[in-house]
This record gives structure tokens, C-alpha cells and sequence, in this order.
């Protein structure tokens, strides 16, 4: 097998192994996905400053996230359907995290359940990430079940209430159950590992939902009851309920904005998230990494800032810190690397991300990411 260097190796093989549905589901935006662009080609305009004859030794990445001590300030990102990318794939991502030293988050749309997660971990604590349903009742008994499963925070997604157009979510008959058109079990059947694999796990739909929620019971019942189920009249009243019920760590999703930033942290709060969910629901918006120095001066001093969108790199990861990012989210990256090699594919992402990281902030004149800031970014090339 060729060599793999960076995330896009991986990307290439995951399209080679994983089913066009479920690949196309992780790798699309909404509409003309120029959010989804954006959200990677603008850190590329973001220029570093080198800097020569310091001392490179005793480098460190090791910072913390919400008082959580971590091995770089990266966490794996809450993503629907990891389980349909590999076999397992939520528990495979989520032991590669815990071995490296970072935070795993486990999305309400995942195919692997919370007890699952909790049980191939080892009940070693994980981020839970919570959407909010319309059945009240199935929220609190979700919140009770991340509570029994040992996990240390709760990632709150505040921007689907309702869900962006995805065409090619549309043309590949992506529903729950899937449409088995005659082009997708064809498809399916050019890609032997993953339907080997598939076969082997007895988890294949959505595990926190199905035989969670009164008269879902399988995959057909599923789609109805999801599509009526997302909230439109989600508010900030909701925000202070959830986090009553839960009592611990609290990280809202899902903030581009000055005025909804100072809301989060009006709302007591433990971290934001700047995110625009991966550009996969308002099209045209700006890229999380656009968004983030407005909203770090506006708030960084009142509450903790993480980012997510667009990080395929170390590189990613060291602008993101230089701009106030405390930490920041990996979705699509990690995804493919479970998509092309399983756990072990996480693990590579990570090892690659951490490497760059290293070096990268070694060649601006940095040794510890603690003292990272704008000063490592050239002026003029980086947002304000």
C-alpha cells in the first residue's frame, strides 16, 4: 500500500473503501458547498512566521481543555453515522482517542450507543454530544444514560433545529434505512472490507435512538420519528433546562456570531464552539476560522473558545490556537481515516496531526503551545 503522509492520503483511500452513500454523507455540504469550502481554503491564506536559532528542544503540545488535560488541543468532533463509515466505528475512534491522549465525542446520531462507547472504552470518561428533540422525556433518560456512562462533558448542537438541504444526501437515496437502489447495492458490492465488516458487527443502526423511544424499534420506524423530531423552536430557555438536568461540563455547538457568543456565555456555559457545522447547513455563511477572531475578542476573557471546520492538518490546528482557539475539532479528518483503515487509520490521523503541530510551531519559534498567539501568524494574512 502507498504511503501514507498527510489526511488527503487517507481521504482517497476512504472514497475507495466506503460505500458512495455513506462517504458522500460525511464529504458534502448543503447546497453549493462553498461554506464546506471555505471552511478549509481559508486557512490556507493564513501565512506563518519562521523564526530561526531557538532552542527547538523539550517541545510541548500538552494543554487543557475545559480542566481536562489533553496531548494536543484537539478533540474528535461528535459526527452522525461514524458507525457506517467502518464497522464499530464509534467505539474504534473512540478508543484511538483515548490511547492518544485526547478527547472522543460521541454524537445522539451515532450507530454505536452511549453504553456501547462506554463498554469498549473500558469506562475510560468521553464528551457526549446532545441534539434536542421535540420527546422531552427521551432527552432526560439520554442525559441520565451519558451521566451513567461516565461521561465528562456534554457538547450542546444549537444549529439544527432544522436541517440543511444536502444534495447528494438526495441523489444517493440516503435515508434511514438506506434505499437499496440496484446502483447502491452494486456499489456496496465493489466494497468487500467495509460489507465484510458490516456483516461481523450486529450494530447498524442508530444505537441511542432505536429501542430507546416508545414504538421505534427498528430502522424503518426511524425515519419518521427523526424527521418530526428536531426542535424549531429550540431557545436559550431550552439551554438553561439541559444544563440544569446535566449538572456537569457544559460546551455549546455551533455559535458564528458576536451576539449569539455573548448569549453563550450569559448562559453559564463552560466553552463555545465556533462552528457552522462543517458547512453542512447554512451555505454562504462564513468559515469557523473567519468567524473566530471577532468572537474571541468579543468574549475569549468570559468563557473558553474551541473552533471546528476545516482542520485537515497540524498546520490548521497551530492557526487555529494562534487565533484563540483553546482547542479544536476534527470531523471529516478523522472520518477518514476510519473509512480507510479502521482504528488504526484514527490513530495515523492523530500521529500525523500532532507531528505537524510540533513542527510547525518548533519552525515559529515556539517550544510550548501555551505561549502560541498571534505573533507566530503574519500580519495581513490572517482574519481580525
Amino acid at each position: 500500500m502507498a504511503v501514507i503522509t498527510n489526511v488527503e492520503d487517507l481521504r482517497v483511500l476512504a472514497k475507495k473503501r466506503v460505500p458512495r452513500m455513506f462517504y458522500d454523507y460525511a464529504d458534502s455540504g448543503s447546497w453549493t458547498e462553498s461554506t464546506y469550502r471555505a471552511n478549509e481554503s481559508d486557512f490556507q491564506k493564513i501565512k506563518l512566521r519562521q523564526r530561526i536559532l531557538v532552542n527547538m528542544e523539550h517541545r510541548s503540545t500538552v494543554t487543557n481543555m475545559i480542566g481536562q488535560r489533553v496531548a494536543m488541543p484537539v478533540a474528535i468532533a461528535p459526527t452522525g453515522l461514524t458507525g457506517m463509515q467502518h464497522a464499530d466505528g464509534e467505539i474504534l475512534a473512540a478508543k484511538a482517542a483515548r490511547d492518544f491522549g485526547i478527547p472522543f465525542t460521541l454524537s445522539t446520531m451515532s450507530i454505536c450507543s452511549i453504553e456501547d462507547v462506554a463498554q469498549g472504552t473500558d469506562g475510560h470518561p468521553f464528551w457526549f454530544q446532545l441534539y434536542v428533540m421535540k420527546d422531552r422525556d427521551f432527552i432526560e433518560r439520554l442525559i441520565e444514560r451519558a451521566k451513567a456512562a461516565n461521561c465528562s462533558a456534554l457538547v450542546l448542537t444549537l444549529d439544527l433545529q432544522i436541517l440543511g438541504q444536502r444534495h447528494k444526501d438526495l441523489k444517493n437515496g440516503l435515508s434511514a434505512p438506506p434505499k437499496m437502489t440496484l446502483a447502491n447495492l452494486i456499489d456496496i458490492a465493489t466494497k468487500p472490507r467495509w460489507a465484510m465488516g458490516m456483516l461481523g458487527t450486529p450494530r447498524r443502526q442508530f444505537g441511542n435512538i432505536v429501542g430507546h423511544v416508545k414504538g421505534v424499534t427498528d430502522m424503518s420506524k426511524l425515519s419518521e420519528w427523526t424527521s418530526s423530531q428536531f426542535d424549531p423552536a429550540l431557545n436559550w430557555g431550552d439551554v438553561e433546562w439541559i444544563k440544569k438536568r446535566w449538572g456537569g461540563k457544559l460546551i455549546l455547538k455551533g455559535i458564528q456570531d458576536v451576539e449569539d457568543a455573548r448569549m453563550a456565555v450569559n448562559s453559564g456555559a463552560d466553552a463555545l464552539i465556533v462552528s457552522n457545522h462543517g458547512g453542512r447547513q447554512l451555505d454562504g455563511a462564513n468559515s469557523s476560522i473567519q468567524s473566530l477572531p471577532a468572537i474571541v475578542d468579543a468574549v475569549g476573557k468570559q468563557i473558553e473558545i474551541h473552533m471546528d471546520g476545516g482542520i485537515r492538518s497540524g498546520q490548521d490546528v497551530l492557526k487555529a490556537r494562534a487565533l484563540g482557539a483553546q482547542g479544536c475539532y476534527i470531523g471529516r479528518a478523522f472520518l477518514y481515516g476510519l473509512g480507510a483503515m479502521g482504528g488504526p487509520g484514527v490513530t495515523k490521523v492523530l500521529e500525523m496531526l500532532h507531528k505537524e503541530l510540533d513542527l510547525t510551531m518548533a519552525f515559529c519559534g515556539h517550544t510550548d503551545i501555551e505561549t502560541v498567539d498571534k505573533s507566530l501568524l503574519l500580519p495581513g494574512t490572517y482574519p481580525t
